[in-house]
């Protein structure tokens, strides 16, 4: 593995921060460029990688204030009380199936080659999910079977590090009759909320029933999760415009060449 840079603990912690604002939402993978970084950056706690990720996603809670504001106080309309219901199924498919397979160890290690590996085969999927997506109707309507198939599709993203989460799920949703591109991909993100505070709570949960037994830098946990919360902000609102008028395809090659990259540079046995 290459010696980390020599730069200061508190540059690190910020460089990882804006890195994960910029990849959480993008269908790029946050947890394999984050491993590939701290490569060269040096190695953080899982509480870190995990807990940053929740600034990310007070960049989408801010995003969607007004969506989420419609759907608390519209509750007396019927569509509103469909649509939150089946963002719960979602999360309790994540949550009820995820669990499990956390507390079995089932993951792939994290390191470069299965990330990589992971790029690649996720850029295909990307390119062929989305043509088969245009073949049907555009559809904006989130059912039952897809909030099901998100919630697993958050699940195999969290067992195979580099798949992304984001790009799992609303391609899942996109395939599963949502083909409208805007509202899958919002109807993820704000499953999302909920899926990624309780995971940094649970990480947290751990800590400290482990009696903290691995000292966390709280200062540098804090500035990254400040520079998460604020790149994903800015990430999120051109994302969001971008889609409206672009496929995702452009993410999908940036993945296979940057997982092609990867398997060149990489070592033997890394």
């Amino acid at each position: 593995m290459p010696s980390p840079l020599a730069v200061s603990d508190l540059l690190s912690a910020l460089l990882l921060g804006i890195l994960e604002g910029l990849t959480e939402f993008l269908p790029i993978s946050s947890t394999g460029h984050l491993l590939i970084a701290q490569h060269w950056l040096g190695a953080r706690s899982d509480l870190f990688n995990i807990v940053i990720q929740a600034g990310a996603i007070i960049a989408i809670t801010l995003v969607f204030r007004q969506r989420l504001w419609a759907l608390a106080t519209g509750l007396g309309q019927r569509e509103n009380r469909l649509y939150l219901a089946k963002i719960a199924l979602a999360f309790l498919v994540t949550a009820v199936v995820g669990l499990p397979v956390r507390l079995a160890g089932w993951e792939l290690p994290e390191t470069v080659s299965p990330v990589a590996a992971a790029l690649i085969l996720g850029g295909v999927w990307m390119l062929i999910a989305e043509r088969l997506a245009e073949r049907r109707a555009p559809s904006a309507d989130i059912t039952w079977k897809v909030a099901v198939l998100v919630g697993l599709a958050q699940v195999v993203a969290g067992v195979f590090p580099g798949t992304s989460r984001s790009a799992a799920a609303i391609f899942m949703a996109m395939l599963a009759g949502t083909g409208q591109r805007s509202a899958a991909t919002e109807f993820v993100f704000l499953v999302g909320i909920p899926t990624m505070f309780a995971a940094s709570g649970y990480a947290l949960l751990e800590h400290f029933i482990d009696g903290g037994a691995q000292p966390e830098a709280w200062g540098e946990l804090g500035l990254a999760f400040l520079a998460a919360a604020v790149t994903g902000f800015v990430v999120v609102r051109w994302l969001l415009g971008y889609i409206k008028q672009h496929r995702y395809t452009v993410f999908a090659y940036y993945r296979i060449a940057l997982g092609a990259a990867l398997l060149l540079w990489l070592p033997t046995g890394g």
